[in-house]
């Protein structure tokens, strides 16, 4: 394969990784001549051979979901130049990092310095922080996935194909396995179950005690024993292998290792608050533009980065300026031409941006509660959707959802869509217990034909998904029962063959291994 040249462009060169889903190259790119990375997938090794409807989606979603990691801006997150398909394979290329990658650095330093552990994970929760609000949950952070660069910061690594592994219909490749590497997996993860922020904060955990002691905390002669571990056996103290560990450190790391999620801390925010005593000391930057604020706190996540700065007050005395001539009003009417042909093209980002620019002014011109105006909200809605902005769908599907149900009822299909799409956008966020709490008031209507167009499908897709939340709060007993039961109704709907019982036993039975594994 050397001198393979990928989109006519990349002309690969050097291998230097592989794993069960693909491979990462050194290449050139040959119109900018430049070093670069090229990571390559092979669907058919996720979601099944190459032409089925899972491996399909798959391609589909890897392009949306590179571009919305491409938007993630920050020092410590390697650049995304481009993304597509080649052939039967998916490529991804980055940025090329000089340095060592942290598996590497960790062999040459033994035993490796605790403060540089504490450097790393906080640079560490700077990245996490920043992909966290996008949201995007890494799912497979560990040592080879981050680069330690020549002048000792990081730079962490696999962010897009990360993401895209993370579909809406399961959490397990086609062969039953989750996918992550074994060694860094939270019990949720293990188990199949839903992922959060919280599931990159116990694979940071992990990295962490494997910093501090030389070691992952589980291991184990096969993968189903390393989860077993996981989810069973509770993790050896740092200090016991490393006496000089502040103890605060290794409170840190357990607080991280927690087997319910909701044991661990709360955002990434929270950890590096936490590290921070542990660093060199610093200074507090004077705000967000402070100059200083590299030296003061090196990478470090900034917790009021969203915050907008008061309107400056006009003195008294001043003068009234003179009156000037009103905006023109904007054309609604083209403004939604313009959405459905950048819909068309595959521009969402520009759709995303006309639609948000346009809702105020609709709302003036017509009403809020017009028919263009939920028109447009609803459009605006689904394309943040689309473009993976859940944290501002959110807002607008609750809305969406009020006024639907103020005129029709709560039983009304359109205000039940609203309303499971405002689920899915908590489920994405990671608040997985605000999620289980839509889905289930959701759940009834569909289930007694409120939403006849959704037929059983949807019914089932929910108690499929309260099921994933459950395993992933770290309530395993209730997901698999919850599993089983659906596991049941949709043989007796579907027939044994249907792919989604078919999944149902796959994943019971990848549960049923882990638990027997010793």
């Amino acid at each position: 394969m050397n001198g393979r040249v990928i989109a006519g462009r990349y002309e690969l060169a050097t291998i230097l990784g592989q794993g069960g889903m693909g491979q990462v190259w050194t290449a050139y790119d040959q119109r900018l001549d430049r070093r670069v990375a090229v990571k390559l997938l092979r669907p058919d090794r996720v979601a099944g051979p190459t032409g089925s409807q899972a491996a399909d989606d798959l391609r589909r979603r890897f392009v949306r979901e590179c571009r919305v990691t491409a938007q993630v801006d920050h020092p410590g997150l390697v650049t995304v130049h481009d993304a597509g398909s080649d052939g039967d394979d998916l490529y991804l290329v980055m940025q090329y990092v000089e340095g060592a990658d942290l598996a590497d650095h960790l062999a040459e330093h033994d035993p490796y310095p605790w403060p540089w552990a504490v450097a790393i994970a906080a640079q560490l929760c700077a990245v996490l922080s920043a992909v966290h609000a996008v949201p995007i949950v890494h799912r497979d952070l560990k040592p080879r996935n981050a680069m330690v660069k020549p002048d000792g910061t990081l730079t962490v690594l696999d962010l897009g194909i990360a993401s895209v592994m993370d579909t809406d219909t399961t959490r397990l490749t086609h062969t039953g396995s989750p996918i992550g590497s074994p060694a860094y997996m939270a019990p949720e993860q293990a188990m199949g179950g839903a992922v959060g922020p919280y599931t990159d904060l116990y694979a940071l955990g992990v990295v962490l005690h494997e910093l501090l002691s030389g070691d992952v905390p589980f291991a184990g002669s096969t993968a189903l024993g390393v989860l077993h571990r996981h989810l069973y056996e509770p993790p050896l103290p740092v200090r016991h292998l490393r006496p000089e560990v502040p103890e605060a450190l290794e409170a840190l790391v357990l607080r991280l290792l927690s087997k319910d999620p909701q044991h661990r801390p709360g955002s990434a925010q929270e950890v590096y608050e936490s590290l921070r005593p542990l660093l060199p000391v610093g200074g507090a930057p004077a705000g967000p533009l402070d100059p200083t604020r590299p030296f003061l706190r090196p990478h470090a996540p900034w917790p009021d980065r969203a915050a907008v700065p008061a309107p400056v007050p006009v003195p008294a005395q001043q003068a009234p300026a003179a009156p000037q001539e009103p905006p023109a009003r904007p054309n609604v009417a083209r403004a939604v031409d313009d959405v459905k042909r950048l819909l068309g093209e595959g521009r969402i980002t520009q759709a995303v941006d006309i639609l948000g620019g346009i809702l105020p002014a609709a709302a003036a011109e017509h009403g809020e509660h017009s028919p263009v105006v939920r028109i447009l909200r609803k459009q605006y809605a689904a394309t943040l959707m689309d473009d993976g902005q859940y944290r501002r769908a959110l807002p607008e599907l609750r809305r969406l959802a009020d006024d639907r149900a103020a005129e029709a009822g709560p039983a009304d299909s359109q205000t039940l869509q609203f309303r499971y799409d405002a689920a899915q956008c908590l489920e994405q966020l990671g608040e997985a217990a605000a999620a289980l709490v839509e889905y289930r008031a959701v759940l009834p209507y569909y289930e007694n034909g409120y939403a006849t167009s959704a037929g059983p499908g949807r019914a089932f897709d929910i108690r499929h998904r309260i099921g994933h939340l459950l395993l992933g709060v770290g309530d395993h007993a209730a997901g698999r029962a919850q599993l089983q039961a659906l596991l049941y109704d949709t043989e007796r709907a579907y027939g044994p063959h249907h792919h989604l019982p078919t999944e149902l036993r796959r994943q019971l039975t990848h549960h049923q291994d882990v638990r027997g594994s010793a």
